[in-house]
């Protein structure tokens, strides 16, 4: 059985049914829950970041432990409770989403030096000019980091939209599995691990682009100097010389 011969059939491509338009659809769930966990997550996790405060570890303990909650099943609950629509499979995935850019922002902020604080502190700056002139801007890559974590996570993860009766890349997932065609299905499959390493390549780039090269730099080690002896140290051959 030819496998790829689903992927590549033109006429699986057009329509209000076809490849491209799924393809909208789930890059539309995609953004939609990105946007929300930005929204939630950098500001929340910058300021209990800036803030030091003893609780920020518990909150994002806290953030990571919904992770290990079975998304199906979470999703199954939610629209019990919900109804249909796409408000359940929205919180679904904002509960994978959320965590990791959460995480990243607070390690971000918390580890940048205290020195560089500290010396902002002493020119007269001001805690929030710290936090978006400072911390920020240092914290960066780790932010980044947490981003392209989460979206990877939601990407893969916003197939479940199918199973409640809407579109997206998971409609091939699951009706291909409704209808035993397993060329659909593994098209399907295919496609959202091909959109998934995509974005992640996107924002790899974006990350080489808006980091100072400071930063990407990788930290070298101390340099090794080579001792010296002192005068009373010098052997008679040293002394002869």
């Amino acid at each position: 059985m030819n496998y790829l011969g689903w992927l590549v059939d033109g006429a699986n491509w057009g329509g209000p049914q076809g490849i491209t338009q799924r393809l909208i659809e789930h890059l539309g769930y995609t953004a939609l829950t990105m946007v929300i966990a930005l929204v939630v997550a950098v500001p929340l996790g910058a300021w209990i970041g800036h803030r030091s405060t003893s609780t920020g570890g518990f909150v994002v303990s806290g953030a990571n432990g919904l992770r290990a909650l079975p998304t199906l099943g979470l999703l199954v609950l939610l629209v019990t409770w919900i109804g249909l629509g796409f408000t359940g499979p929205l919180i679904a995935l904002l509960v994978l989403g959320i965590p990791p850019i959460l995480a990243g922002t607070y390690a971000g902020i918390r580890n940048v030096d205290r020195a560089i604080v500290d010396a902002a502190t002493g020119m007269g700056m001001r805690g929030k000019d710290v936090l978006l002139k400072v911390e920020l801007p240092n914290a960066l890559p780790l932010i980044i980091g947490g981003i392209r974590s989460s979206l990877l996570q939601v990407v893969s993860t916003a197939t479940i939209a199918a199973y409640v009766g809407l579109g997206g890349l998971g409609r091939f997932i699951f009706d291909g599995l409704a209808q035993r065609d397993f060329p659909q299905m593994i098209g399907g499959s295919i496609l959202v691990a091909v959109l998934a390493v995509a974005l992640d390549l996107v924002f790899g780039g974006l990350q080489k682009l808006l980091v100072s090269p400071g930063l990407q730099a990788a930290p070298r080690g101390p340099r090794r100097l080579r001792a010296v002896p002192s005068p009373k140290q010098q052997t008679p051959a040293a002394e002869a010389a």
